[in-house]
């Protein structure tokens, strides 16, 4: 016998945990796995930007759910169709195109959630009396928020545990410098000893410990060792084939329009002058470098590769990687001395160390595996609540009267939304308020991953998921606890100005962290932790004047055309984001987003608030 109603503990924890794990896997998650996987910064944001749209479209999106089935059938059947995409994600990860399949999976999964997020939010309104509606709203905000604490956190953890025990052991080498060391020559790699290994199959260099003498070389001598390592390395298969080299000409020939007209000389002229400026090297002193030679002790199976990542983890950012980032090892090159060749800055004239890693990781495994632990807990969402949700008596078909009348409601909604008091103003705050978070939000995870040679901090997929999946979290709780509590105290214009700032200030520790580059993961925390706490409490007035922007006869259907543009607003931002990066470097990136919040610190004193509002009780507003 079908239940009109069941204990709302039996569902509603379990449902917006649910509603959250596919949200965070689209937006957080994909962005750390393409990192991870290889792919470039601007491609990242470009692509998982494109995600927000069926959030944007969801206020169009929502009369077909209305009007076709009820709000049970939608949610059990994208709970269904979220773990169909997500077992498509893990499946076709290890493929050789992977990008474009695991796209057109996250696409799919987009879809079903913002599907799932109009029905299960419905649901809630249609399956518990006012009373429990009230009564309810701590405990489904909490378990959407374990749902965030899960996806960026414990998945994340989950999958840089896997990548760091699913590859070989790391080769940690130090390398030091000091003027007392004799300036060594150059040896061949097919002259190299390895020291022996019987044991299991593991990455050795050549030397153990690296030292260079400060004592200075001539450039001639680096630009020699440095090409002759990226041919040896090259024609042996330890990196991928270059592309082959084209003249202005050809590569301008080959490009799009707009490639040719709009980004290619827009790029020139952004790095030429915002780009991170390079010190000019003298031609008598280009400071010295060292060798480092790897290979492996067995060889791989069949048709194996084994991936070595290679980048400096802490230490003097004097001593730099100029060659020998990735290597490919197989059974035809692994006896083979693949070159990674070491620079000191030519300022640097005393003793001094930094710590290099070499890991080899199985990353295309350890993500494979994660999606496939969230495909299997969406087929038990799917069948518990198949079994478990009641059936309201309200959850109906709307009849062909209905519906008409509904879609000319519906029209009607949306003229009325945009005649509103200064509704461009509104408009205005919605879309800018936070443009700078916009672009730092799709930047900030791989820019902890990314290797300090190239600006990042060289974090590990695990440390990332414990700062933004824990402490992250929590800071960001806290912070709009706090602007929760002042602004029904003092009503939301007392402290509109204060959390303006408090979203878009803290912003600057990213330029900090990006100048420094700490190898402190009690730093990088703390840096963390006051931009989330900050962007905790400013995101209360965000979230609290598209309450009061949509105010009125048809506030439901107002609230979500607000949140329609809160994604535009993220997601057309965060599409160039990634490739403004990779033109001017991470340190000018973040400086270009604080410019980026002073938008939004433009439309506050022309939007319409009321002083008293925010003090009196603000009901629900389903979204999260």
């Amino acid at each position: 016998m079908k239940k009109e109603s069941r204990s709302p503990w039996l569902w509603v924890p379990s449902l917006y945990y649910a509603e959250g794990i596919p949200y965070i896997a689209v937006m957080a998650v994909s962005v750390i796995m393409y990192k991870r996987m290889g792919i470039s910064n601007t491609d990242i944001a470009l692509y998982t930007s494109w995600l927000y749209l069926p959030w944007v479209i969801k206020p169009f999106w929502s009369p077909i759910v209305d009007l076709f089935r009820t709000k049970r059938f939608w949610i059990i059947t994208m709970q269904l169709i979220v773990g169909a995409g997500l077992g498509g994600i893990a499946l076709t990860l290890p493929l050789p195109g992977f990008f474009k399949f695991t796209l057109a999976f996250f696409w799919l999964l987009a879809f079903s959630s913002a599907t799932h997020d109009i029905a299960a939010d419905g649901f809630y309104m249609l399956g518990l009396s006012q009373h429990d509606q009230a009564w309810f709203v701590g405990v489904r905000s909490t378990f959407y928020r374990l749902a965030m604490i899960t996806g960026q956190g414990l998945l994340i953890i989950l999958a840089g545990y896997i990548e760091s025990h699913s590859g070989l052991p790391n080769l940690d080498i130090r390398v030091q410098t000091s003027p007392k060391i004799s300036l060594t020559r150059f040896v061949h790699p097919d002259s190299v000893h390895f020291p022996s290994y019987e044991g299991r199959m593991r990455i050795l260099s050549f030397p153990q410990k690296l030292e260079i003498s400060t004592a200075a070389r001539s450039k001639a001598g680096l630009d020699s060792v440095l090409q002759f390592a990226r041919k040896w390395n090259a024609a042996n298969g330890f990196i991928q084939p270059e592309y082959k080299t084209q003249s202005p000409a050809e590569r301008r020939a080959e490009s799009s329009w707009w490639q040719n007209t709009v980004s290619g000389p827009l790029a020139d002229f952004l790095r030429g002058h915002f780009g991170i400026k390079k010190a000019v090297v003298q031609k008598n002193n280009a400071g010295n470098f060292g060798i480092i030679y790897f290979h492996l002790n067995k060889k791989p199976a069949e048709n194996k590769e084994i991936v070595v990542h290679f980048g400096r983890s802490k230490g003097d950012k004097s001593i730099s990687l100029l060659e020998g980032e990735r290597f490919i090892f197989n059974q035809k090159n692994w006896q083979k001395a693949a070159i990674a060749v070491i620079k000191i800055d030519p300022k640097l004239k005393g003793a001094s160390t930094a710590e290099f890693r070499a890991s080899s990781g199985n990353i295309p495994l350890a993500w494979s595996i994660t999606f496939f632990f969230l495909a299997a807990m969406f087929i038990i969402f799917f069948i518990y609540h198949k079994f478990i949700l009641p059936y309201p008596v309200s959850d109906r078909l709307a009849g062909r009267d209905d519906s008409s009348h509904f879609v000319k409601e519906f029209i009607n909604t949306f003229v009325l939304f945009f005649r509103k008091n200064r509704i461009g103003w509104i408009l205005a705050f919605l879309l800018l308020y936070r443009l700078g978070e916009s672009q730092l939000v799709k930047l900030a995870s791989p820019f902890m991953l990314d290797a300090q040679e190239v600006g990042g901090l060289a974090l590990t997929t695990g440390q990332v998921g414990y700062i933004y999946g824990t402490i992250g979290i929590l800071f960001l709780t806290l912070g709009g606890l706090l602007g929760g509590f002042l602004a029904a105290k003092y009503g939301l214009k007392t402290w509109l100005w204060w959390m303006a700032v408090a979203i878009n200030l803290p912003d600057a520790v990213y330029i900090y962290l990006s100048y420094v580059q700490p190898d402190s993961l009690l730093m990088i925390n703390l840096a963390v932790a006051t931009e989330q706490f900050g962007y905790g409490f400013g995101f209360t007035a965000y979230m609290l004047y598209m309450i009061y922007a949509s105010e009125g006869k048809f506030k439901t259907s107002h609230f979500a055309i607000a949140t329609g543009f809160m994604a535009l607003g993220m997601m057309v931002p965060g599409m160039f984001s990634g490739w403004l990066q990779e033109v001017i470097g991470y340190q000018h990136f973040f400086i270009w987003v604080m410019i980026s919040t002073i938008p939004g610190f433009l439309t506050l004193p022309f939007i319409p608030l009321d002083k008293d509002f925010g003090k009196k009780r603000v009901s629900d507003s389903g979204v999260h």
